[in-house]
């Protein structure tokens, strides 16, 4: 498939869904321009703040593939990528994102983002949830044994 019928069927997925019950969000993984997976935004469907639909393609084709390294696959999604989809796409490894509405048009009915673009810049205590870290000193303990093993499995 080309990338413009790729794009096509997250556009398709965004709309289908909204008659489904579901937000205004489709992706698409393929890879040498052939779907592996597909997802939707089923947020409100499934009581799940983090099924986007990027994260439920992310999740399908890791499942489908049995891998966690999506190299080699790229990702058409009918809007651009929240901050957690985004961090998701990174974590993946995939190549290349390609995306149609932007997070502008996302705002302009509701999918505001930017406060959490303005949050991750904020010091800890300046945030507006409160954070307070509480027992590093016992925690850094596990990635001590990270660092430390022999036979990890890096991602």
């Amino acid at each position: 498939m080309t990338k413009e019928e790729l794009m096509q069927k997250a556009i398709d997925l965004s709309i289908e869904n909204v008659e489904n019950g579901g937000g205004p969000f489709g992706a698409v993984i393929a890879r040498n321009g052939e779907i592996i997976a597909t997802g939707v935004n089923r947020v409100t469907a499934s009581n799940d703040p983090t099924a986007h639909a990027e994260v439920s393609a992310i999740r399908a084709a890791s499942a489908k593939l049995g891998t966690f390294d999506l190299s080699g696959c790229e990702i058409y999604t009918s809007c651009e990528p929240c901050p957690m989809c985004l961090g998701a796409i990174y974590w993946a490894h995939l190549d290349k994102i390609y995306f149609a509405n932007n997070k502008k048009d996302a705002k302009n009915i509701g999918f505001d983002d930017s406060f959490i673009y303005d949050e991750i810049a904020l010091p800890i205590e300046k945030r507006h949830t409160a954070t307070e870290i509480l027992m590093r000193e016992k925690a850094i303990k596990a990635f001590e044994n990270w660092a430390n093993k022999i036979d990890k499995k890096k991602y």
